[in-house]
């Protein structure tokens, strides 16, 4: 069985930074797209970040200039730096993993539990 497990969330001022973490234990065979998307209290959830298995990128307007998605393909993890922080992106910020289990196995898709994003004066 799969499980993500992010960390790195917390509060932070305006204007400040924080590095999410998502790593994946568990059997997978192969992670191909990775991501981030958060979600708002009586928001949809949205997409923040994705990166390719070859590192290509695409990010959300919103956060264009302020947030990098990056991974470490060896140890199947991905990170948001978020940087310049504003009131609007406080969320619950979620990791998604797109691979399979095994030669073979279809595609899954799979998810974090979430990390709390404050940012507050």
């Amino acid at each position: 069985q799969v499980r993500l497990v992010e960390s790195g969330g917390g509060l932070v001022q305006p204007g400040g930074s924080l590095r999410l973490s998502c790593a994946a234990s568990g059997s997978l065979f192969r992670v191909n797209a990775m991501g981030w998307y958060r979600q708002a209290p009586a928001k949809q959830r949205e997409l923040v970040a994705n990166i390719s298995r070859d590192g290509s990128t695409n990010h959300a307007d919103s956060v264009k200039g302020r947030f990098t998605i990056s991974r470490d393909n060896a140890k199947n993890t991905v990170y948001l730096q978020m940087n310049s922080l504003k009131p609007e992106d406080t969320a619950v910020y979620y990791c998604n993993y797109k691979g399979s289990t095994y030669l073979g196995a279809p595609q899954g898709d799979y998810w974090g539990q979430g990390t709390q994003v404050t940012v507050s004066s």
